[in-house]
């Protein structure tokens, strides 16, 4: 059961989990810079971080695997915990090979996100803090 500590951090932890899995995505995109036909990825940030509050309806969440027998293992899907955020970017410049990996725009969309993904912590860190020298009657 949560406290009302516990509550103070879930949207800055979702948001920080939301903006890893970002993070990942965008390296992602730069290491497939050269690979043919690659196309770029990115996270809706609104709808993931949605999605991990368990906000909408039908937003997602993990994804239950069908079982079509009894024998079949029980098992959640968690590598695609935000697939219903994923989108594909829109193509800025066409290339021969088919890719549509921009590293302007992937290393600037990288560097933002790490400096969001640090003022996270940094606010994280500050109310972790707070609730400290609450903890402590200072």
């Amino acid at each position: 059961m949560p406290t009302p500590l516990d509550r103070l951090l879930d949207l800055p932890q979702a948001a920080l989990g939301v903006r890893a899995a970002r993070q990942q995505q965008l390296a992602s995109n730069i290491a497939n810079a050269d690979t043919p036909h690659y196309k770029a990825r990115d996270l809706d940030f609104k709808s993931a971080l949605e999605s991990a509050m368990g906000g909408k309806a039908g937003a997602g969440g993990p994804v239950e695997l069908a079982r079509t027998s009894s024998r079949h293992i029980d098992a959640k899907g968690n590598g695609g915990a935000f697939e219903q955020a994923m989108k594909y970017r829109t193509e800025t410049q066409s290339s021969v090979d088919g890719n549509t990996v921009d590293m302007d725009i992937e290393r600037s969309a990288f560097a933002e996100n790490s400096v969001q993904y640090e003022a996270l912590l940094t606010f994280i860190s500050g109310r972790l803090r707070t609730m400290q020298q609450a903890v402590q009657g200072q």
